[in-house]
């Protein structure tokens, strides 16, 4: 019964952990090339102006410019990642 206890709970926080990591852990308008994210060929799209980068719950970061994403930053967390990351509280 234990086994089926804890398999019910899994698909419990699993479910939780979805829904948190669609939010958004923080959120930078700017035209800074020293993020810790920042690439070489990133350091380009301020050629055009500032960006927008939306950091994620479940670690991905998208950056936006002018409304359009123009790149993504990080793996995306999945499965037991991300249950693990939601229960300690965040990445």
């Amino acid at each position: 019964m234990t086994q089926h206890d804890e398999r019910v709970q899994y698909q419990r926080d699993l479910l939780n952990a979805e829904s948190w990591a669609t939010g958004f852990k923080t959120l930078h308008t700017h035209s800074l090339k020293s993020m810790w994210y920042e690439t070489e060929e990133s350091e380009k799209d301020f050629e055009n102006g500032s960006v927008t980068d939306v950091q994620y719950n479940d670690g991905i970061i998208i950056r936006k410019q002018q409304g359009k994403v123009i790149r993504s930053f990080g793996k995306r967390l999945k499965g037991e990642e991300l249950v693990r990351a939601f229960l300690r509280g965040g990445i």
